[in-house]
């Protein structure tokens, strides 16, 4: 293998594969322009893109990580029921104004925005704000909807996935994700009616898309189209 290898991955972008005279082992280190992966002497293509398939996961989870927009001054939510803003104060501490829907986040003038650490704690801090308000907003906005459609449901928990907006088990327990709240609230109900018609259809049926466009107006293709185009995630 060459002194400097180049894999195009198409999950994990560019991955750029150095030897070091150095180096015992396969290293991996994940930047946001690419992978970069130094290897002993003598280590073959076919061992590199073993590992690669090997470290996938973790690497798929580090190249999203990087892949998050910075959250710095620049950084704004501007959804229906959550808005978020941060702003450069005078105090040496970081300071946080929360109310329902709306959170303001106070920092330091010196706050290094590129520190990882820095970033994980302003996303956990957000996050949270986002929890309660979600817990305020969704579990009412079920009932109303249940109520008017005639449908039932035994419970009601708000979670962090990020890989499903809700979800709705076979005893009629709904969870649903807090990232809703930065939905607009037609997509909101969108949701929240898709769950409920799981409460009489627990597959993606016929029947269960004939309810739910029963109770969007005709509109739950194009609903769930323009769903697609948001993510549970900040």
């Amino acid at each position: 293998m060459m002194k400097e290898t180049i894999i195009e991955d198409s999950e994990l972008g560019c991955l750029i594969v150095r030897v070091n005279p150095r180096a015992r082992s396969l290293v991996f280190r994940t930047k946001r322009e690419a992978v970069y992966v130094s290897v002993p002497p003598g280590t073959t293509l076919k061992e590199v893109k073993q590992a690669i398939e090997n470290l996938r996961g973790r690497l798929l989870a580090s190249r999203q990580k990087m892949g998050r927009p910075l959250i710095d001054l620049n950084y704004k939510i501007e959804a229906e029921f959550f808005k978020l803003s941060l702003v450069s104060g005078e105090k040496d501490r970081f300071l946080a104004n929360s109310r329902l829907g709306f959170m303001q986040i106070v920092c330091p003038p010196d706050a290094d925005f590129a520190d990882e650490n820095l970033q994980d704690w302003l996303r956990k801090v957000i996050e949270e704000s986002m929890r309660r308000n979600a817990k305020s907003i969704l579990p009412p906005r079920l009932e109303r909807l249940a109520r008017q459609h005639g449908l039932s449901y035994t419970s009601v928990k708000i979670n962090s996935s990020q890989g499903r907006w809700g979800s709705c088990s076979g005893r009629k327990a709904i969870n649903l994700s807090y990232y809703l709240v930065l939905l607009p609230s037609h997509l909101i109900d969108y949701v929240l009616l898709h769950e409920l018609c799981h409460t009489r259809e627990m597959n993606h049926g016929e029947r269960f898309w004939a309810l739910l466009n029963q109770f969007t107006e005709g509109k739950a293709l194009a609903l769930r189209g323009e769903l697609k185009k948001y993510r549970t995630e900040i």
